[in-house]
């Protein structure tokens, strides 16, 4: 008998208010309430709350909806510090307290490490710093809005890739935010506004940084112009006319300190966003080594050497390894400034086998890893043949720590510590670091 296809009929989506209570926050702090056993995911809502919501999507395990108003709030919530938090997609936690979101971010490290990684633990009390001002780096958004001829000068809408316009940031550092202003002012006096990119805001400890990157070549006179308000703002002033192509127009190269070394950067490097936090980080991961001076320490994605410098001070050798040769030569010449002389950098693709490279050869007391969001995948299973019986993970991903603690707990290392960073107050983005010990 033949039998012929019957296309399912496409359910009505119910777009009216609808009550809902939030049981619980998942982990990209979004409220979770169950409609008929299925969860329905909430921005802005808190467990406890009574909130009316739109479903705006809705699958067979699981529906969304956009919240439209808080009938019972939390003790938890508070105001928001910023006047476009509802619009901008920079933070999505302000509406809960500070210390509401730090302990949601333990108890979101602690759960992904109890379930992936079948390791419980007691987190550590959380390295913190302010929770205004931090970001000593910013990328701000240029458009030129076809309709009204106006541009738009800032940052991402939540979901959407339209630009609201902002005149401050509460949580940039100071300086930086207070020349957002004047700068889209400025750049508003610009004949062919299409030609413009983006803006980069960076701090570093002598000097702010502009970097403006333009598609087509600027005219003498707008060049004249950003070089004058430069020297007005005591900034550095960087163009960047194509993609990783800067040119340094004036002022100082910046660089920032940490743990009594001075570390050099351009502005398309790596840095940590939160100094306050990166210093505690930093301090934090030496004191969990427990660094002895005969001890030859291996910094895997070194970067700078943010880690591998201050390492340094302490132990008989350090070895740095980054993937990118710009990055290990800017190492080294941060060692030679320093005058560190018991640090040696290596390129090394760490994605892929790196056996066969000549310090793999070589044995270490210690290790300490800083990978990307990717995690550490490529290296993590050779860490026991490279002898080292404390090793030290930080972790901007924890989801990749879980998975590569797998890997060291089969290794015969035991998770001894565990804490959060909180590197990102008002995110839910996560920060931590791991202390694995072998006997």
């Amino acid at each position: 008998m033949a039998r012929f296809f019957q296309a399912k009929k496409k359910t009505q989506l119910n777009t009216k208010h609808q009550l809902f209570t939030i049981e619980k926050l998942d982990h990209h702090g979004a409220g979770i309430a169950y409609q008929n056993r299925k969860p329905v995911f909430i921005e802005g809502g808190l467990p406890g709350e009574q909130v009316l919501a739109q479903l705006t999507e809705s699958k067979s395990k699981y529906a969304r909806a956009n919240l439209i108003k808080v009938q019972k709030a939390s003790e938890q919530r508070v105001e928001p510090i910023c006047a476009y938090y509802q619009e901008c997609g920079g933070c999505n936690m302000q509406h809960l307290d500070i210390e509401s979101q730090r302990a949601y971010k333990q108890q979101t490290l602690s759960q992904l490490m109890a379930k992936f990684a079948g390791q419980s633990i007691d987190p550590e009390a959380p390295v913190v710093g302010p929770q205004q001002g931090y970001r000593r780096r910013t990328r701000i958004s240029i458009k030129l809005n076809k309709r009204t001829q106006q541009m738009e000068f800032g940052f991402r809408k939540k979901h959407s890739q339209e630009i609201v316009t902002v005149d401050a940031c509460p949580i940039l550092d100071l300086e930086l935010s207070q020349l957002i202003a004047p700068l889209h002012k400025l750049l508003q006096s610009f004949a062919n506004q299409q030609r413009l990119g983006h803006v980069e805001l960076v701090k570093g400890d002598n000097t702010k940084v502009i970097v403006l990157r333009h598609l087509k070549s600027l005219t003498e006179s707008e060049q004249q112009l950003l070089q004058q308000f430069a020297e007005q703002h005591q900034a550095t002033l960087y163009l960047m006319p194509q993609a990783e192509q800067l040119h340094r127009v004036v002022g100082e190269r910046p660089y920032y300190q940490e743990s009594g070394v001075t570390i050099p950067f351009e502005p398309n490097n790596f840095i940590q966003v939160n100094q306050s936090v990166n210093h505690g980080m930093v301090s934090q991961a030496l004191a969990w080594l427990e660094l002895k001076p005969q001890d030859r320490v291996l910094d895997l994605f070194c970067g700078l050497g943010n880690f591998s410098l201050p390492l340094a001070q302490s132990v008989s050798q350090v070895v740095g390894v980054e993937g990118v040769d710009e990055m290990v030569n800017k190492a080294s010449a941060n060692a030679r400034l320093n005058h560190v002389e018991n640090a040696r950098f290596y390129q090394a693709n760490l994605e892929q086998d790196v056996s066969g490279l000549p310090w793999t050869a070589e044995k270490f007391d210690k290790i300490l890893l800083d990978p990307a969001r990717a995690g550490a995948s490529g290296i993590i299973d050779q860490v026991a043949s490279l002898g080292a019986h404390r090793v030290v993970y930080v972790s901007c991903n924890p989801a990749t720590l879980a998975r590569d603690s797998q890997s060291l707990l089969k290794q015969g290392f035991k998770l001894q510590k565990l804490g959060m960073l909180d590197m990102f107050p008002h995110t839910s983005h996560l920060e931590s670091m791991a202390l694995f010990v072998k006997d």
